[in-house]
């Protein structure tokens, strides 16, 4: 044999036995590959919120897909974030402050009914939005697994930037007529949370019927509109007496739109029982739907 040969090992010959041995040396030095098992549930079963943690670079890509998408190809682009609560502003203002005197507790009717149209935009958005949120990404549910939570959650947490552009008109309204917040601003995030939960609450329920049930999406828009009058945006609260007002609060928009006035503007509506009975039902539809939601989360991709 040549010393070229012997330099790129040809003509060696090695046994099987060695051969084997150095192959389960090299497997023993690399790390073992996790092994996930995917099973169907039965009946009612826990919410695996470490698992959410665990794909949350994956939560974070669904939400800025989702803002991304919102907007694609629109004329106006996010500038619609503020038409639409701005433009109904001016309707009500119209109609229910100039026309029907609505009272709105010693401040102009015009910020009275933006106040609230803000966190009612971000809800109703949410709510529309992740009830179709599973049928729309069906092709995604269908090829990989992943907690299926994340797609409702993300499109709820998308309409935060919507929330932000629409707020900022609201400081400037506040600016324009001279008001000025106290302290009590301080309480904005939490209102803002509760109705973050309301709106994540309520689209779990619909996003796991509306997999099953396609009526859904004709009911949703009839309800967001019923919901809109049955909240204290056009008129406030304080017209109903106790102990109804306080029941009042099992609207869960209730306690956020009151908060929202009382932490902004300055009006009479100061964290007490109806908006501890908002965060309550809140909180129970949030809880409610999460289960159910992964109840029925074995049937997404057969149904779907």
């Amino acid at each position: 044999m040549s010393s070229t040969d012997s330099q790129f090992g040809i003509g060696d010959s090695q046994s099987p036995a060695s051969a084997n041995s150095q192959f389960a040396i090299r497997n023993s030095q690399c790390p073992a590959v996790p092994t996930l098992v995917i099973q169907p549930s039965r009946g009612w079963v826990s919410l695996r919120l470490g698992e959410l943690w665990e794909y949350r670079e994956l939560l974070y890509f669904l939400v800025w897909r989702d803002v991304k998408v919102r907007y694609k190809q629109t004329a106006l682009g996010a500038a619609w974030a503020i038409i639409q609560p701005f433009f109904t502003m001016v309707v009500f203002s119209l109609f229910f402050g100039k026309l029907a005197k609505i009272p709105s507790e010693g401040v102009p009717y015009p910020i009275f009914s933006y106040a609230a149209l803000v966190p009612w935009t971000f809800f109703s958005n949410g709510l529309t939005q992740s009830s179709n949120s599973l049928v729309g990404s069906a092709n995604l549910i269908t090829k990989v697994y992943f907690p299926r939570l994340t797609i409702p959650i993300a499109t709820v947490l998308s309409g935060v930037i919507d929330f932000v552009l629409a707020f900022a008109v609201l400081l400037g309204m506040m600016l324009y007529y001279g008001i000025i917040p106290t302290v009590n601003v301080l309480w904005l995030p939490l209102f803002l949370l509760l109705a973050l939960v309301a709106s994540l609450g309520v689209g779990l329920w619909l996003s796991a019927l509306n997999v099953e049930y396609r009526d859904v999406r004709y009911v949703v828009p009839f309800l967001t509109q019923f919901w809109l009058f049955a909240t204290p945006i056009a008129y406030p609260s304080s017209l109903l007496n106790e102990p109804w007002r306080t029941l009042y609060g099992l609207n869960p928009m209730v306690g956020v739109v009151e908060g929202f006035r009382w932490a902004l503007l300055g009006t009479n509506t100061a964290p007490g029982p109806m908006i501890a009975v908002s965060s309550l039902a809140a909180v129970l539809i949030l809880v409610g739907g999460a289960f159910y939601f992964r109840r029925m989360e074995k049937t997404f991709a057969d149904v779907v």
